[in-house]
């Protein structure tokens, strides 16, 4: 381990004055390994509370969407109705997640992701209340509050750990956390809401109506346990660290200033749409597709959908893993190559799902090309810390909020094809292999791309937060 002082008041190290990991003191003391089975405090106990945390925004994010075909017959709504439900589910994240970046930037990342889950919860717990499309409509908008979470989650990793295992720290935390989208979808589903028809004597309506107290409460336990026992950088508290002057501040605007004016943001944007976007999309359709296609009962389609989220589990930590492989080998180049690979590959196995006409060839295919959505999750972040040294948060935000915006574009697709979503995959599909084109026009400072730039002598820190003076002058003067 490395040896360094004890910061006196923030508590965050185990041992006498040493942390529990390697870390690199250029890098801001950043851990340099990964100890899955370790809880210690700062490096490990962040790692284990952002995924946990996203999980759990992810799981209340999505409860209800396994029980949307009870909703939509026990509320008489028609299949755009639901889809209309589902893109209110994710447009709301995509105004938080802009902001939330700059905001991780400032504040740091721990008590805006306790907060959000804390403030998800109560609409997450008022579901039962819903009589009406209008009442559905707005629940979903203000439970999609919980998306923003994965900005904190990414932001808080990518502080604690050294850029070159950032792809699959990220990777892992923001994968695991996407789990949650499996898990709600066999939980809810074929768990909890079977048990709970029990618990009601067969009453279908109150059974969904009740079931989402579980999950809402978990969430606001979750934020509770996430501000109190937990810390925003290896250093200790953003706010005691800029108290003893030891962290200057920083403006939030100017941030987000910095990270928008880059195009290889918006490109990363437009990626993470073709990814994670896709995501979203089929964690809302998948069982109510399964149930329309193959005549399935609502239990075995949620288990069939579980198995698309479960793939998180290795699928988005593989992307990483390959991100940061490829960089060893090639530096950014070998990043952005593995990118349009798995977005290329993501697009195809898409066009082949649409084609399945038979259930064990869909349920193959779901599950093969989830690995490559997942995976170009991964590899999204193992870029995104780079491309912007003194607003890496203003970019995380944006670039996360390129997935709930493709999730509300593909929506809107679905929605239009309620009796064709072979279709709307099919077009899905074209979408995402468009997106790994663009992989040819990502040139960050400093780095050799796929066809522009050469690789430089760049500063091995990540100032996260932490700018430098010009750097941030030349950004307000942008402004």
């Amino acid at each position: 381990m490395v040896d360094v002082p004890r910061h006196p008041d923030n508590g965050q190290q185990d041992g006498e004055g040493t942390y529990a990991l390697n870390v690199d003191p250029d890098q801001d003391d950043r851990a340099t390994e990964i100890k899955l089975c370790s809880f210690a405090r700062p490096h490990m106990r962040t790692f284990h509370f952002a995924w946990w945390g996203f999980f759990i925004a992810f799981f209340i994010w999505f409860a209800i969407a396994p029980l949307l075909p009870l909703i939509k017959e026990d509320l008489n709504l028609t299949s755009q109705d639901i889809w209309t439900t589902n893109i209110c589910a994710v447009a709301f994240d995509i105004c938080m997640r802009f902001v939330f970046g700059a905001v991780c930037d400032k504040f740091g990342a721990r008590v805006p992701m306790g907060c959000v889950l804390m403030l998800a919860s109560i609409p997450t717990a008022c579901i039962g209340l819903v009589n009406s499309l209008t009442g559905l409509i707005c629940i979903r908008l203000f439970i999609g509050l919980a998306g923003s979470t994965f900005v904190m989650c990414q932001c808080w990793a990518t502080r604690m750990f050294t850029k070159e295992i950032v792809g699959v720290v990220n990777g892992l935390v923001g994968g695991w956390g996407n789990v949650g989208g499996g898990a709600t979808q066999l939980v809810m589903g074929t768990l909890l809401f079977p048990l709970f028809k029990i618990f009601t004597n067969g009453d279908v309506s109150l059974a969904w109506r009740t079931v989402t107290l579980v999950p809402s409460a978990v969430a606001f336990t979750t934020g509770v346990c996430i501000i109190c026992f937990s810390t925003d950088c290896p250093k200790g508290n953003y706010k005691d660290l800029k108290k003893s002057g030891e962290m200057p501040e920083i403006s939030a605007a100017a941030s987000f200033r910095g990270g928008a004016v880059e195009i290889n943001t918006w490109i990363l944007f437009i990626q993470y749409a073709a990814c994670f976007g896709v995501e979203l999309t089929v964690n809302n359709a998948a069982v109510s597709y399964f149930v329309k296609r193959f005549e399935l009962s609502i239990e075995a389609a949620s288990a069939i959908a579980s198995v698309f989220g479960f793939m998180n589990i290795f699928a988005r930590g593989l992307g990483g893993w390959s991100s940061d492989k490829a960089n060893g080998k090639l530096r950014m180049r070998g990043r952005i190559l593995v990118q349009a690979v798995l977005l290329i590959l993501e697009g195809i196995c898409i066009f082949i799902f649409a084609e399945c006409r038979n259930l064990a060839a869909s349920i193959v295919m779901l599950t093969i090309f989830s690995i490559f959505v997942q995976g170009a999750e991964g590899s999204t972040y193992g870029i995104v810390p780079y491309v912007h040294k003194v607003s890496p948060g203003a970019v995380a935000g944006i670039v996360g909020a390129g997935g709930p915006t493709g999730a509300v574009c593909f929506g809107l697709i679905f929605r239009q094809l309620p009796d064709d979503p072979e279709m709307a995959f099919r077009i899905m599909a074209g979408v995402v292999l468009a997106a790994g084109v663009l992989s040819l026009f990502i040139n960050i400072k400093g780095h050799r791309g796929l066809l522009f730039g050469q690789d430089t002598a760049v500063d091995k820190k990540l100032q996260i937060p932490v700018p430098d003076e010009d750097e941030v002058s030349a950004v307000e003067e942008g402004s």
